[in-house]
């Protein structure tokens, strides 16, 4: 009876291993929805990296910082005047801060960047991800969805943008929304990864504006 009563219960913790394994991997894969692919009747346009920019603001209890990340490339593609699949890359090399000067400014830029030594992992570590981007998954009712890989990570985000148009031109325009920063491993000064802080944190939050204009490739 004892040897029957331990095969039963190895074989239920068998089954319920492989049964969590597997809703993991589905869990896995409903994070990260495949990317929206364009009709025939979609037009291309080609994103102007120097006219668009990406907008953050991050925060802590004795004050705030905000700044521009520039873009290098991107796609949207566009059906009677509406975003059907598109993605988008930017340069953390580019991260700008815009309230600071002087040798303020070089030094948070550099502890944003990465290119402290021995700071280099405590934001975006830019020499070993120089990189992010986007890739549409969805939109509906003005509600973009997507892919945001940083530093390697991909985690689904959604904000709401309008489009407009002038000519060939085309400009996006998302609302500020947040990211939670550690959810691709960005934890330096988070409380909620280190609660022994005090108040001496910086918010887990990242508000982020997007701002793309392309042009009828």
């Amino acid at each position: 009876m004892k040897s029957t009563f331990l095969k039963i219960t190895l074989m239920a913790f068998i089954t319920v291993g492989a049964f969590s394994c597997k809703n993991t991997e589905k869990d896995a894969e409903a994070m990260n929805a495949e990317a929206a692919e364009a009709t025939e009747m979609a037009t291309e346009y080609s994103v102007d990296p120097a006219a668009s920019q990406i907008m953050w603001e991050g925060a802590k209890p004795t004050g705030k910082h905000h700044g521009t990340i520039n873009l290098t490339s991107g796609t949207i593609f566009l059906n009677n005047g509406k975003a059907e699949a598109g993605n988008f890359a930017f340069d953390m090399n580019s991260i700008n801060v815009e309230d600071l000067e002087g040798e303020d400014k070089a030094n948070l830029e550099a502890h944003l960047k990465g290119t402290v030594e021995g700071k280099e992992g405590d934001f975006f570590n830019v020499k070993e991800f120089p990189t992010a981007k986007f890739e549409m998954t969805g939109i509906e009712n003005n509600m973009v969805k997507g892919n945001l890989t940083i530093k390697d990570k991909t985690n689904v985000v959604e904000f709401p943008a309008t489009v407009t148009m002038d000519g060939d031109k085309m400009m996006l325009k998302s609302e500020p929304f947040e990211i939670d920063r550690t959810k691709w491993g960005v934890n330096y000064g988070s409380k909620s990864i280190f609660p022994s802080l005090g108040d001496k944190f910086i918010n887990d939050a990242i508000i982020v504006t997007i701002s793309l204009v392309a042009t009828k490739a």
